[in-house]
């Protein structure tokens, strides 16, 4: 198995995230660079089975998952979930450790709060209502309310 995880996410010896990658996107742009390592850690979270076996990992007593209690809860078979354990793995979102027959599987929790600092919004940017659902006039969230003030 490899341990190949995405530079991006620049994990030090233990597997914890050292320093951020990026600055929110709301705030400035990403490079060309960024987004295509970032596009393939969203890539592996795009696909139902991975996010649902990234949920059990991380919400698994004691925080990590041996693989031999992954495969259960999914009606694909147990060299699917391997695939789709190593993507995680590559994809930086997860470690693992083999431990006699059996691999076990924590989430990195670094790599999932650097993706959340990237989807951040700006603090006090924004409509008051930001459900991102349109008002009930059928603008946009807070268009409404501005042009009636205005």
């Amino acid at each position: 198995m490899s341990n190949l995880e995405l530079p991006v996410l620049g994990p030090d010896a233990r597997g914890q995230r050292a320093v951020g990658c990026c600055s929110p996107m709301a705030r400035e742009p990403l490079g060309e660079a960024d987004a295509v390592k970032l596009a393939r850690v969203f890539k592996a979270l795009a696909d139902p089975v991975r996010l649902r076996l990234l949920s059990l990992i991380a919400s698994h007593e004691g925080g990590e998952a041996c693989v031999c209690d992954l495969t259960g809860p999914f009606d694909v078979s147990q060299p699917t979930i391997s695939h789709h354990l190593k993507v995680l793995r590559e994809a930086g979102l997860v470690g693992s450790e083999r431990r006699g027959t059996w691999v076990y599987y924590w989430v990195l929790p670094t790599a999932l709060a650097q993706l959340a600092a990237l989807l951040q919004a700006p603090d006090g940017e924004g409509a008051p209502d930001s459900d991102g659902a349109p008002d009930s006039d059928g603008t946009p969230d807070g268009e409404g309310a501005a042009r009636a003030a205005g």
